[in-house]
């Protein structure tokens, strides 16, 4: 099964997102806007129990931090995805780093990006004037995090939670 781990914003913070990715987002109806912190993997259930515990013991040594939304971005022309970014910061850096060594290790093509995409598969013209217009926007949102999610892909594509991890220690 295709497994993946994200952080899910603040209900303010996607419906801003989704304001756009109604329009452009190919992958509006499949997935919640978030912060991808961990791409899609595969795993076998009988994997599972040993994977949540690696997530668990993540979660309880990362504090729950104050996650940044300050601009637009692009991949243009890797791809032609425009996106919120997310300001990196150690926190954010390390928790990805430790859901992607040990037993959920994966090594990745590209940097890290933290961002929340809002549109993708755009043609080259219509990416390059959304984005345009975007880049002259700012954006100024901050809100704490203390959270992540594993999600799994269900048959029709669609992502769901399939359990949360508070950060922190017994928090």
């Amino acid at each position: 099964m295709k497994y993946g781990i994200a952080i899910f914003p603040s209900k303010k913070l996607q419906d801003i997102a989704n304001s756009y990715r109604k329009r452009y987002d190919s992958h509006y109806a499949l997935i919640p806007p978030h912060v991808t912190i961990k791409e899609s993997f595969e795993a076998e259930e009988e994997d599972l129990p040993e994977i949540l515990e690696e997530m668990r013991n993540v979660a309880s040594q990362t504090s729950p931090f104050t996650m940044e939304v300050y601009k637009f971005g692009s991949f243009h022309p890797v791809t032609n995805t425009i996106y919120m970014k997310v300001r990196e910061n150690d926190t954010l850096t390390t928790l990805r780093e430790r859901l992607n060594s040990g037993k959920l290790e994966h090594h990745y093509d590209y940097q890290f990006v933290p961002h929340i995409t809002i549109g993708q598969q755009l043609d080259n013209d219509e990416c390059s004037d959304v984005f345009g217009r975007l880049k002259m926007e700012s954006i100024n949102h901050e809100e704490m995090i203390d959270r992540f999610s594993l999600l799994y892909q269900l048959d029709n594509n669609m992502w769901t939670v399939y359990e949360t991890f508070r950060l922190g220690k017994g928090e």
